[in-house]
């Protein structure tokens, strides 16, 4: 049976996209469908015309699935259902991106995001009456229902090479390196890179510290006779009384940004220490792919299509104890997946003797 789905991606970009996208094509293709790309998102459906364009396996060539980003584009400031116009008003356009959805034909949706895009289109979804199964992306890792999501694994990958490019010179000249990575609400970058890379000391948003504590282990480490420590933070950790560290861009738009300035220089003054920071930012974003990554792309982005072609909508497609499977999305918006405090890789972390400041 022919059918017309559309795909695209929402919300911040990440490695893997454009694999999920791949998978998603040839799987549909197979089927005898065909695929229509969205661009930038929801908001590329508002615009007059909208802008989209036709996938085939053609577009998918070897190149393509090892670029990061999204070919379609993505955008994370436009929802439709607060609208922000040129004059500056708010103006709920919900109805107009049904309608174009409709216009065009598309009889499912498969939408690429994260828990905030998975929100919005699970309302659009109830409203609009769609046909929508959801893929989790975030490099935070902070989608509720499912162990990984896509752009996770490459975020680490990225921030693990730079305390690997950040130790020898630390040892050179007897610093403390602090590394400041993404991760909006939840400490999963920090945790499993500082793991992998050999932190001395992890910040996470989910454990208070003090910096007293962590001045203890800086200097433990330079009594046993090692002269250079590392630090790595997330970047929503806040300051030990509950202060925020965010930065003001044009427009007014807030973001955290920050902290990992002021954990240096409170290191540095506790410890006596010369003491270094580096914002990894979005370096952590654009990189090619993991090989895990690419499988995981390919493993949702196949069962996404599956889903559609036995009728199952309103779903998220998600990977559970090694199992592929598909949960609600009214599930997998309910919580934010955070670091479990009492898990095993804060025990393990714990266990090697890093430090939470705690």
């Amino acid at each position: 049976m022919s059918k017309r789905i559309a795909i695209f991606t929402s919300g911040g970009d990440c490695a893997g996209l454009n694999a999920v996208m791949r998978a998603a094509v040839l799987r549909a293709d197979a089927l005898g469908w065909e695929v229509i790309g969205i661009e930038n998102g929801t908001a590329g459906l508002l615009d007059n015309p909208p802008r989209y364009k036709v996938l085939s396996p053609d577009d998918f060539n070897g190149t393509v699935m090892r670029m990061g980003g999204t070919i379609l584009g993505t955008t994370n400031s436009r929802n439709p259902f607060a609208y922000e116009m040129p004059d500056g008003s708010i103006k709920d356009r919900s109805d107009e991106l049904i309608s174009a959805l409709k216009a065009l034909d598309i009889e499912s949706l498969i939408g690429i995001g994260g828990d905030g895009s998975f929100e919005i289109l699970g309302r659009l979804v109830k409203q609009g009456g769609l046909n929508f199964v959801g893929v989790p992306k975030t490099i935070d890792n902070d989608v509720h229902m499912t162990d990984f999501a896509v752009g996770y694994d490459t975020a680490v990958a990225v921030a693990t090479e730079a305390l690997d490019r950040l130790q020898p010179t630390a040892a050179s000249h007897d610093r403390v390196m602090v590394l400041e990575v993404m991760g909006r609400d939840a400490g999963h970058i920090a945790l499993t890179a500082g793991i992998a890379g050999g932190a001395d000391v992890i910040l996470i948003p989910e454990i208070p510290y003090e910096i007293e504590k962590i001045a203890e282990k800086i200097q433990s480490i330079k009594e046993n006779g090692r002269n250079f420590a590392l630090v790595i933070v997330s970047e929503a950790v806040r300051t030990p009384d509950g202060k925020k560290y965010e930065v003001v861009y044009h427009g007014g738009e807030t973001r955290y940004g920050g902290i990992g300035d002021y954990l240096g220089v409170k290191i540095a003054e506790a410890t006596g220490f010369e003491t270094r920071v580096t914002v990894l930012g979005h370096v952590q974003r654009g990189a090619e792919p993991t090989y895990n990554d690419r499988l995981l792309a390919a493993v949702l982005g196949v069962k996404a299509v599956e889903l559609l072609a036995e009728g199952t909508f309103g779903r998220m497609v998600a990977v559970q104890g090694g199992d592929v499977v598909d949960v609600a999305i009214e599930d997998a918006i309910k919580e934010c997946n955070i670091v479990d405090v009492n898990g095993k890789r804060v025990h393990t972390a714990r266990s090697l003797g890093i430090s939470f400041g705690d």
